[in-house]
């Protein structure tokens, strides 16, 4: 467990990202998670049972952890920002039922072909967003 708190304390250091608890506690929980959530899931998740940081706090601190590289925004739907640690390159799943995201593995499709697109159109970075009912929701 410390080895873990260590390893996260020396990459956000290593980001020139200041160490504080809650962006240690918001960088860790986000190590932890799958489920991609918002800044209000991330918040909620935080002031269970006390209230400790304020919604702008993880505002800032997602955007901080953001802006080094640490995290990043996926926008899966409309309207919603939710965030995710896992920086490799992936695709995502998002179920129309329950709005549950999975990864998705890179290697899982084969690079589209850009030929196709109008002159003048660079593309620098791609993922693609599958929409469909998750396993769970099917057998609903």
């Amino acid at each position: 467990m410390q080895q873990q708190a260590d390893k996260i304390i020396q990459t956000l250091k290593s980001k020139g990202v200041r160490v504080t608890p809650q962006r240690f506690a918001v960088y860790a929980d986000l190590l932890a998670r799958s489920d991609h959530p918002t800044a209000e899931q991330i918040s909620s998740h935080f002031n269970q049972d006390v209230p400790t940081s304020s919604q702008a706090t993880i505002y800032k601190t997602l955007q901080a952890l953001r802006d080094v590289g640490l995290v990043r925004e996926v926008l899966l739907e409309e309207g919603v920002c939710r965030y995710d640690a896992n920086i490799d390159p992936h695709h995502h799943f998002r179920c129309q039922s329950c709005s549950e995201v999975e990864d998705i593995a890179w290697e899982q499709f084969q690079t589209p072909n850009f030929q196709g697109l109008r002159p003048g159109l660079q593309v620098n970075h791609y993922e693609l967003t599958l929409h469909g009912y998750c396993d769970r929701c099917q057998s609903a």
